[in-house]
């Protein structure tokens, strides 16, 4: 379909997804300059459907960017009044007391919110700038300009058959050009993924690293809500198998965002990251919270974890990578908002003094040195080696070492251990199932654990059944022929919603199944395949999650 005629659309920047980064990128713009034409396409069916955070968002984006966005009614609501960390074993508990933090892991001035309703209430302030907002309008390709700069996107194509020709009622889009393109898609974004292959932005960083993050919000007995508390944990059930942990923060409504995270960088192919979340909540500290409760809402999607010497070359001709497209999550503080915010803040003064010069389709490099130097890298140095021991030492190795890292930046600036590194991706992280046993999961109970398919139907998600499948295998023997007998095809496993199984046709042979319609763009099967096999692509607009308050 190379000869499609598509109307190009002109603007001076086109912004790829309506995240914090994207949506504080674009009102920084016209706060710079009123004139600018900017458009803000975003894949989801609304602002905020595709969005799932924790989240305590630290204010220091939302100050730089809305000073007054407390008298603008921002949904920023409650602000974090307890700090709670627990080590969990099986059968109970020991609380870390909170003296001995570094600085940087007081919640102290920090807010319990909703991002996907801070993305909402941040749309309607863009808006009201005269931005040019587009849900549904998923970027399926990059446009390249004559010197091979980036010049825009194709948004907004539909109606393809499921292999991919075009169908009766198709649409074949736009081409959607800018002086500067910013990519904000988040962890692992399709179009980020191809200007980092192309330009060669992570030839100097390390190893891109990533958690798989799975939240449900519950309901609980008024009783037992503590409105503004925050909780975080480490150890049971993952103990020796993975790294992670969990995070509990009581919201508004008598409302907890219910947590739990695994890193991808595990071994072991048989871990089940869903399993080990339901099985969490049977601890008895989190089951006595959930009892006489219900679960309104679930979702998941992928952490970037990097950190600093993860950070790829944010700049390439014609844009930029911003927010989790960059990887900006501080790991250890469990946040990355207030940097996606900075991100998308940097990028707008630079693209802002490059247009004001002339310019466009040039690398901005003001916004690189910005990055590095500015507000997102001093939230990030200090941190940069806790991922690392976690990965070579362990839980309590790294929690010391961490300790001793993090307190040695905040007094001294630096590092004795100078910067450590990864060692090896996630996907090759993992070992054959023979170095391995398998795990015994015990039976979601339908009360406070539940299995895969039911909480789907809390995702709100929704694909076009015609279309071509958005999850596409570069060699479809793989599956049955390399990952099954080796890995025991840990994509059964690592998907965190059933899109992958293993059945036996009609003739008695295996084959690898597909269930793209059950995806929520969590993105872990692009990350975490041991083969590398899976990429993930953007389905049609409006299609996948539709998140309520995520």
């Amino acid at each position: 379909m190379s000869d499609i005629q598509r109307e190009a659309m002109e603007f001076d920047v086109v912004i790829v997804g309506a995240g914090p980064a994207g949506l504080s990128a674009a009102i920084r713009l016209k706060q710079l300059n009123p004139d600018l034409e900017v458009c803000l396409l975003e894949k989801g069916a609304e602002i905020g459907s595709h969005i799932l955070s924790g989240a305590i968002l630290d204010p220091i984006g939302l100050n730089t960017l809305i000073p007054d966005w407390q008298s603008r009614n921002a949904p920023v609501k409650v602000p974090v009044k307890k700090d709670n960390f627990y080590i969990l074993g099986e059968g109970g508990q020991i609380r870390i007391p909170n003296w001995p933090m570094p600085p940087l892991m007081n919640n102290h001035g920090n807010y319990i919110v909703s991002m996907a309703n801070v993305c909402r209430w941040l749309a309607e302030q863009a808006e009201e700038m005269e931005i040019e907002v587009y849900p549904s309008m998923a970027c399926s390709e990059l446009v390249y300009g004559p010197k091979g700069e980036v010049k825009g996107v194709i948004a907004g194509e539909f109606g393809k058959n499921s292999d991919g020709t075009a169908g009766p009622n198709y649409e074949p889009g736009f081409e959607v050009n800018g002086k500067f393109v910013f990519l904000c898609e988040g962890a692992r974004g399709s179009l980020s993924k191809t200007v980092i292959e192309k330009f060669q932005l992570d030839k100097d960083s390390d190893y891109p690293k990533f958690g798989i993050g799975m939240k449900e919000i519950w309901e609980i007995d008024p009783e037992k809500h503590q409105l503004g508390t925050v909780t975080h944990t480490a150890g049971w059930p993952l103990s020796r198998n993975a790294g992670g942990g969990s995070f509990i923060y009581h919201g508004q409504d008598n409302q907890i965002s219910l947590g739990f995270v695994v890193h991808l960088n595990y071994a072991n192919p048989y871990l089940f990251p869903y399993m080990e979340f339901q099985r969490f909540k049977h601890h008895p500290m989190i089951s006595d919270l959930l009892e006489g409760g219900r679960r309104i809402a679930f979702g998941a999607r992928a952490i970037t974890e990097g950190g600093w010497q993860s950070i790829p070359k944010v700049t390439f001709p014609g844009g930029v990578l911003v927010g989790c497209a960059a990887g900006l999550v501080n790991v250890p503080r469990i946040k990355g908002n207030h940097n996606a915010m900075l991100s998308g803040i940097a990028a707008a003064d630079a693209a802002s003094l490059a247009i004001k010069e002339g310019k466009q389709g040039i690398e901005l490099t003001d916004y690189e040195s910005s990055i590095r130097n500015g507000p997102v890298g001093q939230d990030l140095k200090p941190v940069k080696n806790v991922k690392p021991l976690w990965t070579r030492y362990g839980l309590t190795a790294s929690f010391l070492g961490g300790f001793v890292d993090m307190w040695s930046a905040a007094l001294f600036n630096g590092s004795p251990l100078g910067t450590l590194k990864h060692g090896k991706s996630d996907s090759e992280s993992m070992e054959p199932m023979a170095k391995h046993k398998p795990i015994d999961y015990p039976k979601p109970d339908g009360v406070i654990s539940f299995d895969r398919l039911t909480n789907v139907s809390y995702t709100g998600t929704n694909h076009e059944a015609k279309q071509p499948c958005h999850l596409h295998l570069k060699n479809p023997d793989i599956p049955i022929q390399k990952n099954l007998p080796t890995f025991a095809e840990p994509a059964q496993r690592y998907c965190p919603v059933g899109v992958y199984e293993v059945i036996e046709n009609t003739q008695g042979q295996r084959e690898f199944k597909i269930n793209f319609q059950n995806c929520i763009h969590c993105k872990t099967c692009d990350i975490k395949d041991p083969s590398q096999n899976i990429t993930w692509n953007t389905p049609q607009g409006g299609d996948g999650p539709n998140y309520p308050n995520m």
